[in-house]
């Protein structure tokens, strides 16, 4: 196994108050470095506010009924730590965030949203090497070769050449996972990648991103369990008003896990009791 060059990260102090209502305070929790980890937890408790947080994105606010992004101030008074803060009227949110190798996440990070996000004019080839358009890199003939073999992974290859408005749903949600994997940086972020997928494509989508993903440090958002217990090294679940993390779930094996093993019963039934769903488990 070759050494892991992927840093841990320590999320600290967040909070996030939106007109008024406390979602969160003073939440810390680690990402394990060159591992996994899954956030789970019900719809609008605050698990894709922590990924953009994280990614020093924008934040939804409202402002005159309508939706609108916050922009985030970023501070760095040490070279390994950011203080992130958002605040205009409704919103109000902080965090710190440090690296364990006290290196910026600036530039190291790829982040994945819930929607494709792919550009419409672009092929699904070009989508996939966005990136470095966006970065004036000159095309070559490699970069080429390796997007291509991604979209091999992801079962797109015969699309290549396809627009956005051309492919289904589930196509759009693995050509954004294929442009995920195309960054190759350190850290990952990903929010709800498998959602769009049907079981079999999801299952295998699963395994396939457990291997291109070994020595990156991800952070893994689902609503999905069994997903959460075939991936993570590490599990949390946010939940609660205000909202709390669990004690790290960690389940035994590498993953992709085979959740049909028995050893994992006990690990299922804790999750389940966690997400306080009513299920029997035998």
């Amino acid at each position: 196994m070759t050494q892991c060059h992927s840093p841990g990260i320590l999320l600290s102090k967040a909070s996030l108050r939106f007109n008024q209502k406390i979602l969160f305070e003073n939440l810390s929790f680690e990402l394990a470095a060159g591992k996994i980890t899954c956030l789970l937890g019900p719809s609008g408790v605050g698990k894709t506010t922590l990924l953009r947080i994280l990614a020093s994105l924008p934040l939804a606010g409202r402002g005159e009924n309508k939706l609108q992004t916050l922009p985030a101030t970023v501070k760095k008074p040490n070279p390994d730590e950011l203080i992130v803060h958002y605040d205009e009227q409704e919103v109000v949110c902080n965090a710190r965030i440090r690296t364990s190798d006290q290196l910026p996440l600036r530039g190291r990070l790829a982040y994945m949203a819930q929607t494709d996000l792919l550009l419409p004019w672009l092929s699904l080839l070009d989508n996939v090497m966005l990136g470095n358009l966006l970065r004036h890199v000159p095309r070559s003939q490699s970069q080429i070769d390796h997007a291509m073999h991604i979209l091999e992974s992801v079962g797109l290859a015969e699309d290549a050449h396809h627009k956005p408005h051309a492919l289904s749903s589930g196509m759009k949600q693995r050509g954004a996972l294929a442009r995920t994997l195309m960054e190759d940086q350190p850290v990952i972020l990903m929010d709800e990648p498998f959602s769009a997928l049907d079981a079999i494509t999801r299952y295998d989508m699963q395994t396939m991103a457990a291997e291109k993903l070994q020595q990156k440090t991800v952070l893994l958002i689902t609503h999905d369990p069994w997903e959460a217990l075939r991936l993570g090294h590490q599990i949390f679940i946010l939940r609660g008003q205000p909202a709390n993390l669990s004690a790290p779930i960690i389940p035994p094996m590498m993953p992709p896990r085979d959740i049909t093993d028995e050893a994992l019963l006990p690990f299922q039934k804790q999750l389940l009791r966690e997400l306080d769903l009513r299920i029997s488990v035998t």
